[in-house]
């Protein structure tokens, strides 16, 4: 394994920790109380690059057992429930593109659904009229969770035993792990959430302030765990954790039973797959919305010299604004889980189509949303990402989430978990945004058992038929622009994989008609969109994208943003 020199070092000391070695544990490699964040690594064998250095570590020690890249990513995912509560998580849902060592592409869709009891205006009043947050904050807010069904459903294609690959996770939840500056931030910040909608008082609630290198031990959740790894999916679905959950609900009112627990499925789908300028992109299908709208976007500038324009150029942003301000729209009117409703998706993305969608398309003037719609057919922010990759050739990318942070902020009493709040993900009134200011109409209306439209967008591009890209990120609406600005700022504009990682973002979601910009975005370039016509917001970090570039060596390059505590690890 060989480190990059030029890499970031954030390192967290607890005063008197012990720093005995853990020869007989999971964790053996790994010390919790004293670690650091790496932001870049460049691995031969494998690597892992995910929302938190002590998850990412975990899947690269799993790779060094002999685990392949489904058994890493298995193992991250559950050290990042412990470790990223967040987002992390066992009570919220996700998705899985992945290719095998043998060139077949998967996609896993394990996300929330809604419950038996749901129904299209649960979230109305008599008179039509939303009611408060009730599908943003407490019980009702949460669909059914999916991530344990899909950890056993990629487990399909994992070398190694289910129960070595939870226990680094029980051991961090039940020995604990010292916080990052971030979390420890975090956490002081949803005491009062954390207070009004619990009955039962979870360990993140403290009456004095949460410090850098506090030590976070999560006893309920380590249990949870145990009876997943000693039972099983079962584990979760059934028996204990099940009456938990549904305990829970009728403490909050909430509509979550039996039978929806039992009955969920994690279902693999047809990857959403397109070509772009000789290379192939492998994405989600309905009900992610990420796969298409990338499609979308990437072929509306495949043929408008997107490179010679210039990276954050005034032409180059407002060719992108424009077409994901089209693709948006799109996504408003036709997007839903096609389950349920009949999406469009051959005719979304025919090259004609797009083309026509491009025809009002004028490079010195504003478009408007008033005035761009859905196009005509005749026939639909708190998450995280982590890649892994093997030197067998197994690339996975997978995008989990809670939807909101820390979900619908509702701690499942004596299981230690935070639940969901995905049902603001359906369209909860024709017209009206959701949490991140996504409207929707009938395609993705709330239904029983039915999955809400998702933006998640994990990736994999191919190169000669071969791994080329694994990227994905969180953030709400602002996902599948980030990916696709991540994607052609590599392909298109020939950045390095940090530039296209730090490098601010921008975001244009049809409504509200406005371009979302980060810190230190070129002001030249925002002066002249302005002058343009366009309406221009300031916007905190947008997403935190997570990138493995495959090198011509064959070595692998992984990078995690900068946004965050985002960790690479390889070897």
């Amino acid at each position: 394994m060989k480190k990059i020199c030029c890499f970031f070092w954030v390192i967290f000391f607890v005063a008197g920790c012990k720093t005995t070695s853990h020869t007989n544990s999971a964790l053996a490699d790994i010390n919790p109380f004293q670690f650091s964040v790496q932001k870049k690594i460049i691995g031969e064998n494998g690597a892992v690059v995910s929302a938190h250095p002590l998850a990412s570590k975990v899947g690269v020690e799993i790779l060094k057992q002999g685990g392949n890249a489904f058994d890493a990513a298995i193992a991250t995912q559950l050290a990042l429930a412990v470790v990223y509560p967040n987002a992390g998580n066992i009570g919220g849902g996700g998705f899985m593109v992945a290719r095998t060592a043998d060139g077949k592409l998967l996609a896993l869709d394990y996300r929330e659904a809604a419950p038996g009891k749901a129904y299209r205006d649960m979230y109305l009043d008599s008179a039509g009229n939303l009611l408060n947050d009730k599908s943003v904050n407490g019980h009702l807010a949460s669909g059914v969770p999916g991530t344990v069904a899909g950890l056993f459903a990629a487990a399909k294609y994992a070398k190694l035993d289910f129960k070595k690959l939870i226990q680094p996770a029980i051991e961090l939840a039940e020995k604990g792990f010292v916080l990052t500056g971030r979390e420890a931030e975090s956490f002081n910040g949803i005491q009062n959430d954390l207070k009004k909608f619990n009955s039962v008082m979870p360990v993140f609630v403290k009456e004095t302030v949460w410090k850098t290198g506090d030590t976070l031990i999560q006893k309920d959740l380590a249990n949870t765990l145990m009876r997943i790894r000693d039972s099983g999916q079962k584990g979760f679905y059934e028996g204990e954790t099940a009456k938990l959950m549904v305990e829970e609900m009728k403490r909050g009112n909430g509509i979550l039973g039996y039978d929806d627990l039992k009955n969920y499925t994690a279902k693999y789908r047809e990857p959403h797959v397109f070509n772009y300028k000789g290379y192939t992109v492998a994405g989600m299908p309905m009900p992610s919305s990420g796969g298409v709208l990338l499609h979308q976007m990437m072929k509306m500038v495949e043929k408008r010299n997107l490179g010679n324009l210039g990276f954050h150029t005034v032409q180059s942003v407002q060719l992108m604004t424009e077409v994901e301000r089209r693709a948006y729209a799109d996504r408003a009117e036709y997007m839903g889980d096609a389950d349920f409703y009949k999406v469009p998706v051959s005719k979304l993305v025919d090259d004609n189509y797009l083309e026509e969608r491009m025809k009002d398309y004028d490079s010195t003037k504003a478009g408007s949303s008033a005035v761009i719609k859905p196009g005509k057919i005749k026939e639909s922010e708190q998450t995280t990402h982590l890649n892994v990759i093997d030197k067998e050739g197994n690339a996975i990318a997978i995008t989990t989430t809670l939807n909101n942070s820390y979900g619908s902020k509702t701690v499942v009493g004596g299981a230690g978990f935070f639940l969901n709040d995905e049902m603001d993900d359906f369209s909860i009134k024709p017209g009206v945004p959701n949490l991140y200011g996504a409207v929707g109409g009938e395609a993705n209306a709330i239904a029983a058992g039915k999955r809400m439209l998702s933006s998640m967008t994990p990736t994999i591009v191919l190169k000669d038929n071969k791994p080329f890209i694994v990227v994905g990120t969180p953030g709400g609406t602002t996902i599948p622009t980030s990916v696709f600005q991540t994607i052609v700022s590599i392909i298109d504009f020939g950045l390095s994989t940090e530039e296209a990682v730090y490098k601010p973002k921008f975001h244009h979601q049809w409504l509200p008609d406005k371009i979302f910009v980060e810190k230190n975005f070129p002001e030249q370039t925002l002066a002249a969109l302005k002058k343009m016509g366009y309406a221009i917001g300031d916007r905190e970090a947008i997403g935190r994208t997570e990138v493995i570039k495959i090198l011509p060596d064959g070595k692998f390059e992984a990078v995690g943003d900068n946004r965050g505590d985002d960790d690479a690890e390889g070897w």
